[in-house]
């Protein structure tokens, strides 16, 4: 009675018409379930995990009914319905992800669920007789995703690698006194060997100059018996990792390097993995032109898809919000208007936390930066008085820098109206762009490269040349100017990415990978139909 209950359930439900849903071809399983389990196995290839999607049970369901006895309407009906339900919960994955962006500090908004129907993708897949098109429609079509699983299977191959095994060894002293600990070229290190081999295998030390480069005495520059010595190819390779982790790339190997060369390949695994995860939910390639800012990079990306290729019209350093304490927020906003020769009106809470204080300390700044009150009937007030200071506090006046070389926001702002008054700009401070980490800012996001973006944004508004671009945002006087066409602006957060081929890495600056790690190995997924009957 009990086996005759589950076979009407299995009767029942909604398998496609023919040869149970196309998995079998009469009694037996047709090459498309193998196919099926062979793709869910390989589901690491994208850095999604097998066992959600029930991999082992369908092998072995598999196996049986191909290799035993024939098995019966119900079995089949069983085991197809299994198939479905892990293909289905698989093209998901692939195409929206496993969390919700908004649990991990993501303001993405969620995907449509008419934008990718998983059922009708693996229906379509089955009647064509093959199941990479169901795949190609569900993964992220963008470059960097699949330079990424191209970059996951070589890590994965380095994963067990024994020159991870042990950490590199205290840095020698450095050539300055007093300074920190440091390799610099033409010191010698008792870690070199070890250094030599991390950067071969990571190659970042070409194959051809790896012999070379490995740290034996050289006769031109050491006698005899001498110690190994950190120069020329061993170096140059130095500086290529360093590129490739967001680093100064000087070839000096200070505390920053000597901590990225320790971290091992299934570190780096885990770091793509999660990166790919982001991929799936992040709106990227929202139209033909759009700004790009990846946060832990410290980079911005202004591109164009030209003949349905992504093409980088402009690329440049940015300073973002302080790790800890005025983090910039993640999201997307389409750019409305230019703010040129722009007021700085200082919110609220830097007011209150920062200004007000230093101006009861340093009255002179209020005047030799620009800063006037307005008050809460508008009107503009540009000698310090102490009781307009208290109504900042109390919130019945504000204060706001005028335009000028001293403004806080340079001489040009990059306006997307979104919740968190967040927006681009340039800024006196253009030192801070040569550090290698460049959280610095309250939140909103100071720009290397002003008139280069400008000429980006303002490429397909008439009348807008490079000259006129200068003149606007020298005069001193606010001008505002609206776009054309609203452009897409988003604010991202990735820790490995590809460009041009290569593999680059960056410190977790805000934490996220690990409230994302911790997302996916804490998520509860509801099981799938056995593929076998009770």
């Amino acid at each position: 009675m009990r086996r005759l209950s589950a076979l009407c359930a299995l009767l029942a439900a909604p398998l496609l018409a023919w040869g149970q849903g196309g998995w079998f071809d009469g009694a037996r399983p047709a090459p498309l379930a193998h196919q099926a389990v062979a793709l869910l196995a390989d589901a690491a290839s994208h850095g999604l995990a097998p066992a959600d999607y029930g991999v082992e049970a369908l092998q072995a369901a598999l196996a049986t009914a191909t290799q035993g006895p024939p098995p019966s309407a119900a079995q089949s009906a069983r085991l197809a319905v299994a198939l479905d339900a892990a293909l289905q919960r698989y093209l998901q994955h692939l195409n929206a992800g496993r969390v919700d962006p908004h649990q991990v500090h993501h303001r993405f908004p969620m995907p449509e669920p008419s934008r990718f129907d998983a059922a009708g993708a693996l229906s379509d897949a089955l009647a064509s007789g093959r199941l990479d098109g169901a795949v190609a429609a569900a993964v992220p079509r963008l470059p960097v995703y699949e330079g990424l699983r191209r970059v996951l299977v070589r890590y994965r191959g380095l994963a067990g690698d024994t020159a991870w095994e042990q950490a590199l060894p205290p840095l020698p002293p450095a050539v300055k006194r007093g300074a920190p600990m440091a390799l610099e070229p033409g010191q010698t290190w008792r870690g070199l060997d070890a250094l030599a081999r991390r950067l071969r295998l990571l190659g970042d030390l070409p194959p051809m100059a790896a012999d070379a480069a490995l740290p034996l005495p050289s006769a031109a520059s050491s006698p005899p018996g001498a110690s190994p010595v950190y120069e020329g190819a061993l170096v140059d390779a130095v500086k290529t990792f360093q590129r490739r982790h967001g680093l100064v790339d000087d070839g000096v190997v200070g505390r920053a390097t000597w901590q990225a060369l320790q971290v091992s390949p299934a570190q780096r695994v885990r770091q793509i993995e999660l990166t790919l995860e982001r991929l799936r939910w992040t709106p990227l390639l929202q139209g033909p032109r759009m700004i790009v800012i990846n946060v832990p990079e410290f980079v911005l990306r202004a591109y164009e898809v030209q003949d349905g290729q992504v093409r980088v019209q402009q690329a440049m350093k940015v300073i973002v919000g302080r790790a800890h304490a005025s983090r910039t927020p993640l999201f997307s906003e389409p750019m409305r208007r230019i703010e040129f020769s722009p007021y700085w009106n200082v919110p609220p809470s830097i007011a209150r936390k920062e200004l007000v204080p230093q101006l009861r300390r340093s009255p002179a700044v209020f005047a030799s930066l620009g800063y006037e009150f307005v008050t809460a009937g508008g009107q503009v007030v540009t000698s310090l008085r102490p009781e307009l200071l208290d109504a900042v506090l109390a919130g019945n006046a504000r204060i706001r820098q005028r335009p000028g070389p001293k403004n806080a926001l340079g001489d040009i702002k990059f306006v997307f109206p979104n919740n968190d008054a967040i927006y681009l700009h340039h800024t006196p401070s253009v030192s801070l762009f040569e550090r290698d980490r460049r959280d610095f800012s309250h939140g909103c996001i100071r720009v290397e490269d002003p008139v280069a973006l400008a000429r980006f944004v303002l490429a397909r508004q008439s009348n807008w040349p490079e000259a006129r671009i200068r003149a606007a945002m020298a005069a001193g006087s606010l001008s505002t100017l609206a776009l054309d066409e609203p452009l897409p602006v988003l604010i991202a957060y990735g820790t490995a990415i590809v460009v041009q081929g290569q593999v680059r890495f960056f410190d977790d600056v805000y934490g996220y990978d690990a409230v994302l790690d911790r997302a996916l190995r804490q998520r509860r997924l509801p099981p799938l139909p056995s593929p076998t009957l009770p």
